[in-house]
């Protein structure tokens, strides 16, 4: 049995009202949960309901789901595919979503042919950059395994642009971080904790990763957030 570990976010779907209330489904949906996970050391940090239709995508828990899991660098698991829909199309807004998801009746959902399965028929190109992945892959190997050295300046020189490209990339990825701490911080400040020290401890404290992913935040990391946000 595969046994999972980390953080995850779980999110529940019910259709009416009456459903959400009276807990009809979610319990089961809980406890597909909990199978899915049972065998590893895991905790799930957050959990989100969704009393909505279906046909909807643009579910207000769901983006709140998926932001916690981003927050807390945690996978996003539901207890099955047709609880969150089946439109191709909003399966493949969540996978953009940039987080890792899965799904209690696909326990193994990952790699390009999972992620073929979650965006049906549309996903057929993207199934085809796996393979081709995989055949390249395939095909370095073999020529290592002929003694082809591999790597190595091949006499590509970045220019500006693409110092430029990436500088830019990394300055949207680290205002992505920093818009999805700032509820965190903002909760923190209202409880009295203003200074930049005591945020840094509060986060600490709630478990929350670094914008790089390790280490304990620091008043100088959280200045350079608030920076961001500014």
């Amino acid at each position: 049995m595969t046994r999972h570990n980390g953080k995850f976010v779980a999110y529940y779907r019910v259709s009416t009202g009456k459903q959400g209330k009276s807990g009809l489904g979610i319990d089961a949906q809980r406890a597909a949960v909990a199978a899915y996970l049972n065998g590893g050391s895991w905790s799930i940090v957050a959990e989100f309901t969704e009393i909505e239709s279906g046909k909807r995508s643009d579910r207000l828990e769901l983006d709140k789901a998926l932001a916690a899991a981003r927050l807390h660098r945690a996978a996003l698991v539901v207890s099955k595919v047709d609880r969150l829909t089946r439109s191709v199309a909003f399966l493949s807004k969540l996978l953009e979503a940039g987080v890792d998801v899965r799904f209690a009746d696909l326990p193994a959902i990952e790699g390009a042919t999972g992620r073929f399965l979650l965006q049906q028929m549309v996903a057929v190109a993207e199934l085809e950059a796996g393979m081709i992945s995989a055949r390249t892959k395939a095909a370095l190997a073999a020529a290592k395994r002929r003694g082809k050295k591999l790597g190595g300046n091949r006499g590509v020189v970045p220019g500006a642009k693409m110092h430029a490209a990436s500088r830019k990339a990394l300055h949207e990825r680290s205002v992505a971080r920093a818009a999805d701490i700032a509820p965190v911080i903002r909760e923190l400040q209202a409880s009295g904790k203003t200074s930049l020290r005591a945020i840094a401890s509060g986060l600490n404290e709630a478990g929350i990763p670094t914008s790089r992913g390790t280490g304990q935040w620091s008043a100088v990391q959280v200045s350079r957030v608030l920076e961001r946000l500014a």
